[in-house]
């Protein structure tokens, strides 16, 4: 293949694309029509204005991932730590998957219990 009929095919491919997408907004615009009339005659039926619309769709309901803020909005609990090695203080929760000190005195014959946090 030359690169003149690559170049020639590349554009017949893009001005396909541009056409199939002139064709999908034009079927969501004729689309919209409906679900805007349905909308607004829910919106009359339950007497809900706008504003209500506005404020349910930026209330922060956590059942969308899609919808969290960038910083991550909710702050997560912090867990009380259980586990302590007494010679670096290192520290864990015992929570997932363990850290590498414990598997290691594991290993080595101790019992987890040894380096738990009394209190």
């Amino acid at each position: 293949m030359t690169r003149d009929t690559h170049s020639a095919l590349m554009q017949k491919i893009e001005k396909e694309i541009q056409k199939l997408q002139k064709q999908a907004k034009a079927l969501q615009a004729k689309r919209r029509g409906p679900v805007m009339t349905s909308i607004i005659r829910s919106m009359r039926e339950y007497d809900i204005t706008p504003d209500d619309i506005a404020a349910a769709y930026n209330k922060k309901t956590g059942t969308s991932p899609a919808r969290k803020s960038p910083a991550g909005a909710v702050a997560k609990r912090s867990v009380p730590i259980k586990y302590r090695h007494p010679q670096t203080g290192e520290t864990w929760t015992g929570r997932g998957k363990a850290p590498r000190w414990i598997t290691h005195a594991e290993a080595d014959g101790k019992n987890r219990s040894e380096f738990l946090i009394s209190g």
